[in-house]
């Protein structure tokens, strides 16, 4: 089903003018029940653009003091040297609790809001061969997020190598609900916690957006940061002086285009450029073009199977950063562990700063349902 036709969360809304409730009282339908059948009432006039423009009130981590060795052979094991952030190689006085967002991008959905502040931006192929955004935010994170939508099995992957990370999403196939529910993350269902609310700036269900404080606040034992594969330091020998890079799936189009007044990779959607609420364009440091297959979803949605980006094993997988673009190989084993990158069979590095990871599919042959489900 396309997303930009009326499905059935669509059509279950309810009436604008209540706010969202917390916890659900006794007798609350439960969220197998639920399914994608909507959100409930509506908050009134959140002022969610005033929000929006303010920059995230977590200010840039300096470097940590590294502690002084107890013994020579504890200062042999840990080097000296600042904390860094494993998402961004950027320094961090600590490291913070993971929250991953699920954010639509159909083009009701845009402009998105927190995606600036995002450490990771992945883009995963969905129904009629749009994207979704899974945004990952660590080191900073943005007053509103959103517009927040609900989960594919994609992203129950994806969410693994993070640990036990916190996930706020909108709902799901009815299928795929319960296993969202036992996965191994600090669950931020809409319907079931705090933090949620819609605006009447836009349609439903283009319009739920969520406080993160909120969010983190009902984030009990969530993981922090750890190490997911990724690794930063200074450009490597080669790679390929790149202007831009397309990114085409069978109904949207990205380009990555390089900025040397920025020193990052601007984003266009579908040949507009790519904007945030909070002002400015998307992009990143290092953006990573993660070619695989792009099978059927097992969990069925409307009558189809979405698409089911898969994550593990290897392939190939174009890195741009500092304006030259590098064919390298991804490795993923299995689930429990992150990817690692190679250039020549070396470590590939990646530039401090965020970073957009890209699952795309290598070929029209690799992608099982390039046509509408």
């Amino acid at each position: 089903m396309m997303e930009g036709r009326m499905s059935k969360e669509t059509q279950q809304q309810g009436t604008q003018g209540q706010p969202m409730q917390g916890q659900p009282t006794r007798g609350h339908p439960t969220r197998r029940q639920l399914g994608t059948m909507g959100l409930g009432l509506v908050a009134a006039a959140a002022p969610i653009l005033a929000a929006c423009t303010s920059q995230s009130s977590t200010a840039s981590a300096k470097p940590a003091v590294a502690r002084k060795a107890q013994s020579a052979t504890a200062a042999l094991s840990k080097p000296a040297g600042p904390l860094l952030n494993p998402f961004t190689g950027k320094p961090a006085k600590s490291l913070g609790t993971v929250l991953a967002v699920k954010i639509d991008n159909i083009v009701y959905a845009r402009p998105q809001t927190g995606l600036q502040s995002a450490d990771i931006n992945y883009v995963i192929p969905v129904e009629g061969g749009l994207t979704r955004f899974m945004a990952v935010f660590s080191s900073h994170f943005p007053p509103v997020v959103g517009p927040v939508r609900s989960a594919r099995q994609s992203d129950l992957d994806l969410l693994r190598q993070f640990g036990r990370p916190a996930f706020a999403w909108s709902g799901a196939t009815p299928h795929l609900v319960p296993f969202i529910e036992r996965a191994r993350i600090a669950d931020l269902y809409a319907l079931q916690v705090g933090g949620y609310f819609r605006s009447n700036a836009r349609i439903a269900p283009y319009n739920l957006y969520a406080y993160t404080g909120q969010l983190l606040a009902e984030a009990k034992g969530a993981s922090k940061a750890r190490d997911i594969g990724f690794r930063f330091g200074a450009p490597p020998a080669g790679g390929t002086p790149t202007a831009s890079y397309e990114v085409k799936f069978p109904a949207a189009a990205y380009s990555f285009r390089w900025s040397a007044k920025d020193q990052r990779w601007l984003t266009w959607m579908d040949g507009a450029p790519a904007k945030a609420t909070e002002g400015g364009q998307l992009g990143g440091s290092t953006v990573v073009i993660q070619y695989t297959q792009i099978a059927t979803s097992r969990f069925e949605e409307y009558g189809g199977r979405p698409p089911y980006a898969k994550s593990t094993g290897s392939g190939r997988a174009v890195i741009l950063r500092n304006g030259r673009a590098y064919t390298c190989r991804w490795s993923r084993p299995n689930l429990e562990v992150g990817t690692t990158f190679t250039l020549d069979g070396r470590e590939m590095l990646f530039e401090p700063g965020q970073v957009w990871v890209v699952l795309a599919p290598e070929n029209h042959a690799s992608y099982v349902n390039a046509g509408s489900v």
